[in-house]
């Protein structure tokens, strides 16, 4: 075997060639587009469902139904482009949590990723004849070890693979604002200490749970430094969103190009955690306080207290998406300032790949030099 070439990533019985996840961005910045061009490259897609069904004409006085309908229509779309591995990331937050993942089953999605909230009563949702994969997204070695004793337990299914996410990541984080820079909670020391806390479950299943390593993995030496940490694959956001197939506007895209390392700030989110996202004007009339409680039509997330939060994410989400940064602002991972074109799915997991490669050979040329 070539040790420089990037090793594919498995998740039960789904082969991803390339062993990247673009993760799961709301409101509406990965649907069916973006999905579809990551699967198609062997990847895997994932749609968002946070907010997914704002642009529904309904969804004032239906958002439940607005919300099913609007994510069978993009898993049916993206299946329509590609025969890849595609995925939904649907946060435990929500209100309509386990309509969005009913839907998702029956739509035979691949794989769900849950997070936002321990997830531990998602195997209940499966069927005898669901093919689905169930993905638990953790910030912490503790947090993986309750969901898969919980799952384990109560449902005899250990999970499929976990994805880690990190303090760099782009919006909601799971951690306390202190812990952001805490050096205690770096991507780099958690990811060990999840690969152990899963080795019992992988021996007494007699099955593989890949760990994945996310938030603020930008370039193909990143994700090649992850995998000597264990991980098997990584879940990049902030990459895919300056590309063509990304479902964002222009103008959500063009934000992220013309950002500057100051300008990505923590943010105090309307659900009660930390987010990172682009500073803007809109976010500065929050933090001043010029901003005024609203009146919600939907609730949307279960920890969001729309009675005295000054701001609706769900709205403010989703002008951002269509470019209107007035009403609006724009999740971000740490590394989005060093985004600086726009270019095809295509070209970057080439080029991510290129990358991995060039850190592989670099490394192993070190290695057996030392060994010489």
């Amino acid at each position: 075997m070539n040790l420089n070439n990037i090793k594919e990533l498995v998740i039960g019985d789904l082969f991803a060639k390339i062993p990247i996840i673009q993760g799961g961005m709301g409101v509406r910045i990965s649907l069916s587009n973006l999905a579809a061009a990551v699967a198609n490259e062997g990847g895997i897609g994932v749609i968002a469902t946070a907010g997914i069904g704002l642009e529904e004409p309904d969804t004032h006085t239906n958002f439940l139904e607005a919300s099913i309908r609007a994510l069978r229509k993009e898993i049916q779309k993206a299946r329509e482009k590609t025969k890849g591995i595609l995925g939904v990331n649907i946060m435990g937050a929500l209100t309509n949590y386990a309509d969005m993942i009913n839907a998702s089953i029956e739509e035979k999605i691949d794989i769900i990723f849950s997070g936002a909230g321990l997830p531990l009563h998602l195997p209940q949702f499966l069927k005898k004849d669901s093919k689905t994969k169930l993905v638990p997204i953790v910030s912490s070695a503790r947090a993986t070890n309750i969901i898969a004793k919980s799952w384990t337990e109560k449902y005899n299914y250990p999970p499929d693979a976990v994805v880690v996410e990190g303090p760099k990541a782009g919006g909601h984080l799971g951690f306390k604002k202190e812990q952001i820079e805490d050096i205690n909670y770096v991507l780099e020391k958690i990811i060990p200490e999840v690969v152990e806390i899963l080795k019992p479950y992988e021996k007494k299943y007699n099955k593989l749970i890949p760990v994945i390593a996310a938030g603020g993995i930008y370039t193909g030496e990143d994700i090649y430094k992850y995998f000597q940490l264990g991980a098997s694959g990584v879940q990049m956001g902030t990459r895919f969103v300056a590309t063509d197939e990304c479902d964002a506007s222009n103008a959500f895209k063009q934000l992220y190009i013309d950002s500057e390392e100051k300008d990505i700030v923590i943010i105090k989110s309307p659900v009660g955690m930390p987010g990172r996202a682009i500073n803007n004007k809109f976010i500065e009339a929050v933090e001043d306080g010029k901003k005024q409680p609203f009146k919600c039509p939907y609730h949307c997330i279960k920890t969001c207290d729309y009675k005295t939060t000054p701001y609706c994410i769900a709205f403010a989400l989703a002008n951002a998406y269509k470019g209107n940064f007035k009403h609006g602002f724009a999740f971000a991972g740490e590394n989005a300032f060093r985004v600086k074109e726009v270019i095809s799915v295509k070209d970057l997991m080439q080029t991510l790949v290129k990358e991995f490669k060039e850190a592989a050979s670099v490394f192993n040329g070190n290695a057996s030099g030392s060994n010489a």
